[in-house]
């Protein structure tokens, strides 16, 4: 359904000239197949460097407090 309603001939027109022959349209590979290909090369560029060289970036500051497991939390208390 996806492929039919998008990407039929004239869904799409970033030109914004009228369609009169097939050469004033841009067919959809390879533009928009490398169009894609440059936007996931870039998030893996910013995705890998939080894998690799920043790991613990985002993680909560309580994770690394050494669990001892002969006290309870404070906030855990009887009802």
């Amino acid at each position: 359904l996806h492929v039919w309603a998008l990407h039929s001939v004239r869904s799409n027109n970033p030109t914004g000239v009228e369609i009169k022959t097939p050469q004033d349209s841009i067919p959809f590979h390879p533009y928009y197949t490398i169009k894609d290909l440059y936007g996931l090369g870039v998030f893996l560029i910013f995705f890998s460097a939080f894998v690799f060289f920043a790991p613990d970036y985002l993680g909560h500051p309580d994770n690394y407090i050494p669990a001892n497991p002969l006290v309870t939390p404070p906030h855990i208390v009887p009802e």
